[in-house]
């Protein structure tokens, strides 16, 4: 298993490349859409959100919004490393601590959740392929931060 300092260092040092791959299919949007996807998805939405790691840290004062997905989600089960599933979650976990709090400061001028919907269907609309990008780096950064920790499956997959 990787210290969080070696997942880090594999995360810059394989965010280039990915992006390089995205390249020549979407030109310069798509290697900074793979590159960007690939060091967000290794640096702060790590499969190790589940424990108090770096990735937590970075946060910084957001930190404590992943306390409730700790206790939720055990170290390096099927829901934190599983392959699309540990993405998945981690997305989802996000997008409703967005629409909670869209919703809870709202009285103070915040976007409602209909205007937040509106965007991310512009957004997919306009800019699918790149948004396409972005989280397929998103997802190979979980999968080397996986084969770093020893086995890429987690613990009901592997024999």
């Amino acid at each position: 298993m990787a210290s969080g300092s070696n997942h880090d260092r594999f995360t810059s040092w394989c965010a280039l490349p990915f992006g390089l791959l995205c390249w020549p299919l979407l030109g310069w949007g798509g290697l900074l859409a793979g590159s960007f996807g690939f060091l967000v998805g290794g640096l702060w939405l790590s499969p190790d959100l589940d424990t108090r790691s770096k990735p937590s840290r970075r946060w910084g004062p957001l930190a404590p919004l992943w306390a409730p997905y700790r206790k939720l989600v055990r170290h390096r089960g099927l829901l934190s490393h599983g392959p699309l599933l540990g993405s998945g979650l981690r997305l989802v976990y996000l997008g409703l601590l967005l629409l909670g709090f869209s919703l809870l400061l709202q009285p103070l001028g915040a976007p409602r959740p209909t205007a937040l919907w509106q965007w991310g269907t512009s957004l997919w609309q306009q800019q699918q392929p790149l948004v396409l990008t972005a989280l397929a780096g998103l997802e190979a950064s979980a999968w080397l931060h996986l084969l770093q920790d020893g086995d890429p499956l987690p613990p009901p997959l592997r024999r």
